[in-house]
């Protein structure tokens, strides 16, 4: 393992290695106002929400790692506590990208990028309507961690108002995953496309508690075949399948294997390892413990 010290590289390379390596990051695309009430548009992916009740998001408008500078967006926050923070999509992020471009104060984003403002109805701060969903919000907090280059500033913001385009919203009421194709960033110049080939689905335990990878059998357990991804997967059965359901299983869907590697035991764990790795790639928990636990009811 590379150990880095983050006292003893410069920020730079610092920098990159986080950026590098936390991500993707979503990204907030903030619209600020200056006292005079000129518009600002620009991204930032030190970003999440942090809490529901009240509901609040934070986002930081880093000081420059080459000259120490505050952003546009920080300095308007300083005088009008107020933000919309867009949500960025595939549809929008290279438009998104322009707005980053270091453009004099005073200069407008919505203009240069070619966004077309909305206004707000609780704040001063125009709305994107490209972006698919809008949050309204004020600034609750400015939190300044340091007064050298690269130094964040975490803007807490409570969320006002919500906005969201109907085209995303699925037959449930929920913001469907693959319509609103959201994109984050990742280190140098890469971006990552929350699409339908790069999501997955994974069941969250969070009123159920699996058995644990420590209750996996040995034999199981250092298998050559199975990663930690799915010993993890495995962990998560609540209760294993029973004899009987195991035995049938053998006999109807494990016939054939058995059959074939009948005088080769090693041959045969292997295969059904394979098989059981398979199952699980397709979300047959229940079915990959049978096909594994097959194995010793012979």
């Amino acid at each position: 393992m590379l150990t880095v010290d983050p006292k003893e590289i410069p920020v730079p390379k610092l920098h990159h290695y986080l950026l590098g390596a936390v991500g993707p990051r979503p990204i907030a695309f903030a619209s600020t106002v200056d006292e005079k009430g000129n518009n600002n548009l620009a991204p930032f992916s030190f970003f999440n929400v942090f809490s529901a009740n009240p509901p609040i998001a934070v986002f930081s408008p880093a000081r420059s790692g080459r000259t120490n500078t505050t952003k546009d967006t920080y300095n308007n926050i300083k005088k009008t506590p107020e933000v919309v923070i867009n949500v960025v999509n595939y549809n929008m992020v290279q438009q998104m990208s322009l707005a980053s471009s270091p453009y004099q104060p005073g200069v407008d984003e919505f203009v240069k990028a070619g966004f077309t403002p909305l206004d707000s109805e609780i704040i001063q701060p125009k709305r994107v309507k490209e972006s698919p969903v809008q949050l309204e919000c004020k600034v609750n907090e400015v939190v300044e961690l340091g007064q050298e280059g690269g130094a964040g500033n975490l803007v807490i913001c409570e969320i006002l108002k919500i906005h969201i385009d109907p085209a995303i919203i699925d037959d449930s009421g929920n913001i469907d995953q693959k319509k609103i194709d959201l994109v984050a960033r990742m280190g140098g110049n890469w971006y990552c496309r929350a699409d339908e080939n790069s999501m997955f689905e994974i069941t969250k335990p969070i009123t159920t508690c699996g058995i644990g990878v420590d209750q996996i059998p040995e034999d199981i357990r250092l298998s050559k075949v199975l990663t930690g991804n799915d010993l993890g997967q495995l962990g998560g059965i609540e209760e294993l399948p029973d004899e009987t359901s195991v035995n049938e299983h053998k006999l109807i869907e494990l016939s054939e294997l058995f059959m074939e590697f009948e005088d080769d035991a090693t041959q045969l764990e292997l295969k059904l390892h394979e098989l059981a790795k398979q199952q699980l790639q397709e979300n047959k928990l229940e079915e990959a413990w049978m096909t594994l636990l097959a194995f010793n009811n012979q």
